[in-house]
């Protein structure tokens, strides 16, 4: 059995030893990278899909990437099934370690006693980066998991039920006899 491998949908892989301490940029989503994105991500509409990034090198050939992020989405509601259109501008930062250096990180975060925090790490491979990951990735979890369009709410009930209907079907009926002082055979 082969197991393929998807090419990731957004892809900007820059050289580390390129990158100049202060250096900024902004990565631009081509249309037919976003279609795809929008595809996985189960979106009606992705546009304008942006990241701005500066970077700056810390110790031990770490680097650090602050920016922001943008795109106009349009959801489906989960509720009506309708349109929500969203506007994502988040920000975000990130530090790319060399591989080494995070290995040896996590082995020592599993010391006890340990306190070292390794959310939003990322490994620098073969001396290498991936920008458009980084902005997958924020994109993805930026988005609302379940939009509603403004307005509707889900209910349960056709109509507010009588006495006479309350407690005479559905999964509690016995345990609402039982409240009420009935027993039912």
């Amino acid at each position: 059995m082969t197991s393929e491998v998807q090419p990731a949908p957004l892809s900007r892989i820059l050289k580390v030893d390129e990158i100049k301490d202060g250096a900024s940029g902004e990565i631009v989503a081509t249309p037919a990278e976003m279609d795809a994105i929008a595809g996985l991500l189960d979106l009606v509409r992705l546009e304008g899909l942006t990241l701005d990034c500066r970077f700056t090198h810390g110790g031990s050939g770490r680097l650090r990437l602050t920016g922001r992020l943008k795109a106009d989405v349009t959801q489906t509601c989960v509720v009506s099934l309708d349109p929500v259109e969203a506007r994502i501008d988040v920000p975000l930062e990130v530090e790319f370690w060399p591989e080494t250096l995070l290995a040896t990180a996590e082995s020592s975060a599993e010391l006890p006693g340990s306190v070292l925090v390794l959310d939003g790490l990322e490994p620098i491979v073969c001396g290498r980066i991936d920008l458009g990951a980084v902005a997958y990735e924020t994109l993805a979890t930026a988005l609302d998991p379940y939009p509603k369009r403004e307005g509707v709410s889900f209910d349960w009930s056709q109509g507010e039920p009588n006495q006479a209907q309350e407690g005479q079907s559905g999964p509690f009926a016995a345990l609402a006899a039982l409240k009420r002082g009935e027993r039912q055979a």
